[in-house]
């Protein structure tokens, strides 16, 4: 993505309520706010426009992040109609300041979106399916830069939850490919902006240790992982399936061990040095 200027505007001063924001040198806008202020929300002028729109919070049953993303040629009258919807505790929604979002416009940037979502595997996506449109070649073009500017600005709004999980940071440090060695088996991971990512075919062992009684944290993952189909048992010991992101490195390093484990010591390169020499180099 190209660097940018953003303007976020706290409407009561408040980061955590209702606020605005624009990017420099385009005609998108984005409104957010709690479902608190609701009212407040929609009450703002750019709720009559068209746009897409994102409804985040937890799944009632698993707990995980759910999201639900729409369209619409009037967001103030069509978000009144998921009130009904008891999931969402945050609303934020796109518009077009200079008012030229068509309906196929909308319909291919709310496909788009409900894609990434699905495929970043951060939340269920609450949408019962797809939608999408067809466009002219140029009209296509222009709604793909909208798309990255929306990606641009999610994050900073925070909703992390169409970023791929494996997706790697710029820094140095974070392009460093680790290893996590356990009894003659071996974890491959980076470190991401949001924290961790084990690799697919990464080994942990089959036993948990003892200490994962003391703090059962990884031994709850580890099913949690395994009843998902991310963990699963090959001969002696347990592969993944896929690539996983973590909180942190030490959270990856516990699912690895089989309980409690200090990722800056756990993980070294392929020099040998732990993350926490490579850190304070």
């Amino acid at each position: 993505m190209a660097s940018a200027t953003i303007k976020i505007f706290l409407v009561h001063g408040d980061p955590k309520r209702l606020r605005t924001a624009e990017l420099s040198n385009w005609t998108g806008k984005a409104v957010g706010g709690p479902r608190s202020e609701f009212d407040g929300v929609l009450a703002r002028d750019e709720a009559d426009r068209s746009g897409v729109y994102f409804l985040t919070g937890a799944d009632s049953e698993t707990g995980e992040p759910a999201i639900y993303i729409g369209e619409a040629e009037n967001i103030r009258d069509r978000i009144k109609a998921h009130l009904q919807k008891d999931f969402w505790n945050q609303i934020i929604f796109f518009t077009s300041k200079d008012e030229n979002l068509t309906k196929a416009h909308i319909r291919y940037l709310e496909g788009k979106l409900i894609e990434q979502a699905r495929s970043s595997g951060r939340a269920k996506v609450t949408n019962g399916q797809g939608s999408g449109a067809r466009l002219p070649e140029s009209d296509r073009e222009d709604m793909e830069i909208f798309l990255e500017k929306i990606n641009q600005l999610l994050p900073v709004l925070g909703i992390e939850l169409l970023v791929p999980a494996t997706s790697k940071a710029v820094a140095t440090v974070e392009r460093t490919q680790l290893y996590c060695d356990i009894k003659g088996l071996r974890a491959e991971g980076h470190l991401a902006p949001n924290g961790f990512v084990v690799l697919s075919g990464s080994q942990a062992v089959l036993a948990e240790r003892a200490s994962s009684q003391k703090w059962p944290w990884a031994l709850n993952m580890r099913q949690r992982l395994r009843d998902d189909g991310v963990l699963v048992q090959v001969g002696d010991h347990l592969s993944f399936t896929k690539d996983m992101e973590f909180t942190s490195p030490s959270s990856a390093a516990a699912v690895i061990h089989g309980g409690h484990a200090n990722g800056l010591t756990a993980w070294r390169n392929s020099e040998g040095k732990t993350l926490k020499e490579i850190e304070a180099e």
